[in-house]
């Protein structure tokens, strides 16, 4: 089988040993008779995919006992309304950093629930960079501030996470979760679609501290309030139960791999390749950020023209370079080389990338 190099931002390219043994529980899960597909959520078959899922992720990300995992739905986006709806009201405000337009579109829908502020922003800047400290206004008393972690369109990311005091910091961390160590003495809730880093789209990461969790305001919808979901252990419904084993399969393969600490060296060691690549002919392959805002997930950069952009894509296509198109709202080429995608890829590209500077 002929594998193409899939640089898409999300879904995202999985990890070939993580497919096959997907493929292999479609039919038959755990020699059970049935498919994964098939199987209950209140299986004794199930529930040792969900134990063991909640294990490896607290295992390989270094969460602490005070924290708690939901596997939830609805994505990121949902988190935008369920993140405020808990835990913001009348005499609660909150500091939103806006880096990007996910960021944008949290602090809207934060809006709607109660005070918050513009605590520092690039827009002006066309989100080329992260804000540095000293352009920060944070307000000792919020109740949390909230931030991306990595910008997909924008092709940025929090290389240092910003020193809020006590104040805990809330991230949206979709597109760089477990691609590298995270102090979690700094965050109060992390969450995450799983669909670019983990696993496919339809299970979203909420890791959660339990005084936080605590501190969440009565009199929601039942399913939009974490204290619904935590005590059931994320079975108030039925939870997405072959996205979730999906992502076990994943985290199996990243603690093959050797955890955090080499996945964090390997994403490293491509982006360095894929950047220094740009960076030794900066008037054919410009970068968009500034290179110390610069995200080893997402790569972006302009050619000279739109029409050279089009033939890049078009000519990357023909050899087994998927998804180099960028987002629609910025146009260029952007490169998602999370966590699974391999380094050869890279090398490929490269290789591609030099021919075709070459040719035009």
């Amino acid at each position: 089988m002929l594998r193409k190099y899939n640089f898409n931002p999300g879904p995202a390219t999985l990890p070939l040993p993580a497919l096959e043994k997907i493929r292999d529980n479609i039919i038959d899960f755990n020699q059970a008779g049935m498919s994964i597909l098939e199987t209950s959520h209140r299986s004794t078959e199930y529930g040792t995919v969900h134990a063991r899922t909640k294990e490896l992720m607290t295992k390989l990300f270094h969460i602490p006992d005070n924290f708690q995992i939901l596997f939830l739905g609805g994505g990121a986006t949902l988190q935008f309304c369920m993140v405020p709806m808990n835990f913001l009201g009348p005499d609660k405000s909150a500091d939103y950093i806006i880096t990007g337009s996910w960021a944008k579109k949290a602090y809207k829908d934060a809006k709607l629930y109660g005070p918050v502020k513009v605590a520092g922003s690039t827009e002006a800047d066309k989100f080329t960079r992260i804000p540095k400290q000293s352009e920060l206004t944070l307000a000792p008393d919020a109740r949390y501030v909230h931030l991306t972690s990595n910008n997909t369109i924008a092709g940025t990311q929090w290389q240092t996470f910003p020193d809020t005091g006590k104040v805990p910091i809330f991230a949206d961390m979709s597109s760089d979760i477990m691609s590298r160590k995270v102090d979690f003495s700094k965050f109060g809730l992390i969450y995450a679609g799983a669909q670019k880093n983990l696993g496919p789209a339809g299970v979203t990461i909420v890791i959660i501290r339990n005084d936080i969790l605590e501190s969440a305001v009565q009199g929601l919808p039942a399913y939009l309030s974490y204290k619904t979901h935590a005590p059931e252990d994320s079975l108030y419904n039925t939870p997405p139960v072959f996205a979730i084993f999906v992502v076990m399969t994943v985290l199996e393969w990243l603690e093959g791999l050797g955890g955090l600490a080499e996945m964090e060296k390997l994403n490293k060691k491509k982006a360095d390749l894929l950047y220094n690549t740009m960076d030794a002919d900066p008037e054919f392959y410009r970068g968009t950020n500034e290179k110390a805002s610069r995200s080893l997930m997402n790569v972006t950069m302009r050619l000279p023209s739109e029409d050279l952009e089009k033939a890049f894509i078009s000519e990357a296509g023909k050899v087994g370079l998927h998804g180099l198109k960028g987002h629609r709202s910025v146009g260029g080429i952007r490169a998602s080389i999370y966590n699974a995608f391999p380094y050869e890829g890279i090398e490929k590209l490269v290789e591609f990338m030099a021919q075709f500077r070459k040719n035009h």
